[in-house]
Protein backbone atom coordinates (compact mmCIF):
# COMPACT_ATOMS: atom_id res chain seq x y z
CA UNK A 1 0.00 0.00 0.00
CA UNK A 2 0.85 3.42 -0.89
CA UNK A 3 0.00 6.57 1.97
CA UNK A 4 0.01 9.89 0.02
CA UNK A 5 -0.39 13.69 1.91
CA UNK A 6 -0.56 16.38 -0.19
CA UNK A 7 -0.37 19.55 1.05
CA UNK A 8 -1.70 22.34 -1.25
CA UNK A 9 -1.54 25.99 -0.59
CA UNK A 10 -4.02 28.19 -2.06
CA UNK A 11 -3.32 31.68 -3.60
CA UNK A 12 -5.21 33.90 -0.65
CA UNK A 13 -8.92 33.42 -0.66
CA UNK A 14 -8.82 31.03 -3.27
CA UNK A 15 -8.96 27.82 -1.31
CA UNK A 16 -12.85 27.17 -1.70
CA UNK A 17 -12.41 27.64 -5.44
CA UNK A 18 -9.57 25.39 -5.77
CA UNK A 19 -11.96 22.83 -3.44
CA UNK A 20 -14.57 23.09 -5.22
CA UNK A 21 -12.80 22.02 -8.44
CA UNK A 22 -11.72 19.04 -6.61
CA UNK A 23 -14.27 17.93 -4.81
CA UNK A 24 -15.82 17.92 -8.52
CA UNK A 25 -13.35 15.53 -9.78
CA UNK A 26 -13.38 13.19 -6.44
CA UNK A 27 -16.12 10.37 -7.96
CA UNK A 28 -13.68 10.13 -10.90
CA UNK A 29 -10.88 9.10 -8.19
CA UNK A 30 -12.44 7.02 -6.43
CA UNK A 31 -13.89 4.89 -9.76
CA UNK A 32 -10.22 4.51 -10.52
CA UNK A 33 -8.44 0.66 -9.80
CA UNK A 34 -6.53 0.98 -6.74
CA UNK A 35 -7.83 3.55 -5.12
CA UNK A 36 -8.36 3.52 -1.35
CA UNK A 37 -8.95 6.80 0.24
CA UNK A 38 -8.98 9.77 -1.67
CA UNK A 39 -10.30 13.25 0.04
CA UNK A 40 -9.08 16.68 1.09
CA UNK A 41 -9.06 17.84 5.01
CA UNK A 42 -8.75 21.54 6.65
CA UNK A 43 -7.84 22.35 9.85
CA UNK A 44 -10.09 21.23 12.80
CA UNK A 45 -11.41 24.00 14.81
CA UNK A 46 -10.84 24.61 18.27
CA UNK A 47 -8.21 22.07 18.75
CA UNK A 48 -5.97 24.96 20.31
CA UNK A 49 -2.67 24.38 21.81
CA UNK A 50 -2.75 20.58 20.60
CA UNK A 51 -2.68 21.39 17.22
CA UNK A 52 -0.23 23.70 14.50
CA UNK A 53 -2.67 24.50 12.00
CA UNK A 54 -2.49 24.93 8.14
CA UNK A 55 -4.14 28.14 7.89
CA UNK A 56 -7.37 29.21 5.84
CA UNK A 57 -5.32 29.32 2.37
CA UNK A 58 -4.27 25.57 2.80
CA UNK A 59 -5.71 22.03 2.70
CA UNK A 60 -4.82 18.67 2.89
CA UNK A 61 -5.19 15.78 0.79
CA UNK A 62 -5.10 11.90 2.42
CA UNK A 63 -4.56 9.58 -0.23
CA UNK A 64 -4.59 5.36 0.23
CA UNK A 65 -3.44 3.58 -3.30
CA UNK A 66 -2.65 -0.26 -3.30
CA UNK A 67 0.31 0.33 -5.22
CA UNK A 68 2.81 2.63 -6.45
CA UNK A 69 1.42 1.67 -10.19
CA UNK A 70 -1.91 2.87 -9.16
CA UNK A 71 -0.73 6.25 -7.99
CA UNK A 72 1.15 6.72 -10.70
CA UNK A 73 -1.95 5.44 -13.13
CA UNK A 74 -3.78 8.24 -11.42
CA UNK A 75 -1.22 10.92 -11.95
CA UNK A 76 -1.87 10.29 -15.30
CA UNK A 77 -5.31 10.22 -15.73
CA UNK A 78 -7.27 12.42 -17.86
CA UNK A 79 -9.46 13.46 -15.48
CA UNK A 80 -6.11 14.79 -12.31
CA UNK A 81 -4.86 16.66 -15.80
CA UNK A 82 -8.03 18.24 -16.48
CA UNK A 83 -7.99 19.65 -12.70
CA UNK A 84 -4.57 20.23 -12.82
CA UNK A 85 -5.06 22.57 -15.61
CA UNK A 86 -8.19 24.30 -13.97
CA UNK A 87 -6.81 24.83 -10.77
CA UNK A 88 -3.55 25.71 -12.21
CA UNK A 89 -3.62 29.57 -11.39
CA UNK A 90 -5.14 29.13 -8.16
CA UNK A 91 -2.60 27.70 -6.46
CA UNK A 92 0.28 29.40 -4.85
CA UNK A 93 2.08 25.96 -2.95
CA UNK A 94 1.58 22.12 -3.47
CA UNK A 95 4.18 19.61 -1.11
CA UNK A 96 3.60 16.11 -2.11
CA UNK A 97 4.64 13.46 0.26
CA UNK A 98 4.48 9.81 -0.83
CA UNK A 99 5.15 7.15 1.86
CA UNK A 100 5.17 3.72 2.53
CA UNK A 101 3.88 1.93 6.00
CA UNK A 102 6.65 1.89 8.36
Amino acid sequence: MIHVVAIVTAKPGQRAAILEAFRANVPAVHAEAGCIEYGPATDAEGVGPLQTPFGPDTFVVLEKWESLEHLKAHGASAHMKAYAAKTKELIAARVIHVLSPA
